[in-house]
């Protein structure tokens, strides 16, 4: 299991006397402002979850202790998180799978009951073929079964169902940097 860096920009920030880039939009509607030094200390740990402040520090022109309040501050406002990233089939899930949902009524009281059910890794609204793209982290195909047929398939407002079964991971990352 490696350790890499979950960077979300959807936090709101207060003004600080630090120099700013551009604002960018985030999910909630907030605009969060990163400088360049906050958004080189995402990419070092996106890079490495566990590279050590001082390292970061050495990187981005900082002290150890400068670069460890900045990460607490950017993990307190959600900008991001440091998560542990495995492999699903080495910790017991043997089947992935997306499903495209299309739904009739209230897309996002939909997104909020798939959202709540813990096989549910993903959850997106999205424009085009399917209202909702669902990633679904199963242990085996009758338990994949059990989440789309009897749960899934039985929120109100759920119209129909696809299922694309993962036969293989080939990549799994987090590297995006912050462009």
């Amino acid at each position: 299991m490696h350790s890499d860096l979950v960077a979300s920009r959807s936090a709101d920030q207060k003004g600080s006397r630090e120099s700013r880039e551009p604002s960018r939009e985030s999910r909630n509607g907030s605009s969060p402002q990163l400088d360049a030094v906050s958004l080189a200390i995402i990419e070092q740990l996106q890079e490495d979850g566990r590279r050590p402040y001082a390292a970061i520090g050495k990187a981005v022109g900082l002290s150890e202790a400068a670069v460890r309040q900045r990460v607490q501050k950017l993990l307190d406002q959600g900008v991001m998180q440091i998560v542990a990233v495995t492999d699903p089939l080495t910790v017991g899930f043997r089947r992935q799978a997306m499903v495209g949902v299309n739904v009739e009524g209230d897309v996002e009281s939909v997104a909020d009951a798939l959202s709540a059910m813990s096989e549910c890794e993903y959850v997106v609204m999205t424009a085009g073929s399917f209202d909702l793209m669902v990633e679904i982290v199963c242990e085996d195909d009758d338990h994949l079964l059990e989440v789309i047929n009897k749960r899934i398939r039985a929120v109100p407002g759920v119209r129909s169902t696809e299922s694309f079964v993962y036969l293989k991971l080939k990549k799994q990352t987090y590297m995006w940097g912050t462009r």
